[in-house]
C-alpha cells in the first residue's frame, strides 16, 4: 500500500492506468494528490511526471509540447485520453467519480469540457505556481 503523500509508481503498479502530469507545476500535483484519494483502493491509478526521463522512452509519441497542453492517461490497453477527455474517462474508472460522470458525458457538451479545460491549463502556473526555476516551466498563453 501507498504510505503518506508517495504516489503509486507505474514501475510497481503495472496494471494501473498511467497518469502523466506536469510535476512542476503546484496546480497539477494538487489535483494529482486529489485524484490519488480519489482511488479509494489505490490500484487503479499510477502516476508518473512528464520531466521523469521513463516518459520519453515509454510513451515517445507524446512529445513534450503536447504534454505541457494537457495531462495524458495511459489506459491499459495502451489508449491515450488527453485533457478533458482523461477527466471524462476518469470519471467512468473510478467509482467515487461515477456522479460525475452524467454532466461530463452529456451529448454535445464535449466541447465545452475540452474549452474549459485548455482555460485553466494555460492558466495553471498563474493559479498556483510553478516549483521550477528559469525557462523550463514557461507555459505559452494565447
Amino acid at each position: 500500500m501507498i504510505q503518506g503523500n508517495e504516489l503509486p509508481d507505474p514501475d510497481k503498479f503495472p496494471d494501473a492506468d498511467v497518469v502523466i502530469f506536469d510535476g512542476e507545476c503546484n496546480f497539477c500535483k494538487s489535483q494529482i494528490r486529489t485524484l490519488h484519494r480519489l482511488d479509494c483502493c489505490g490500484t487503479r491509478l499510477a502516476f508518473i511526471a512528464l520531466q521523469d526521463p521513463r516518459v520519453e522512452e515509454q510513451y515517445p509519441d507524446l512529445t513534450h509540447e503536447m504534454m505541457m497542453e494537457q495531462m495524458y492517461l495511459v489506459d491499459q490497453a495502451g489508449n491515450r485520453h488527453g485533457g478533458s477527455e482523461a477527466v471524462r474517462y476518469l470519471t467512468r474508472r473510478l467509482p467515487t467519480l461515477w456522479l460525475a460522470a452524467p454532466a461530463l458525458h452529456l451529448p454535445g457538451t464535449a466541447r465545452l469540457w475540452r474549452w474549459l479545460y485548455q482555460q485553466v491549463a494555460k492558466r495553471r502556473y498563474k493559479l498556483a505556481g510553478k516549483s521550477c526555476d528559469g525557462d523550463a516551466c514557461k507555459v505559452h498563453f494565447d
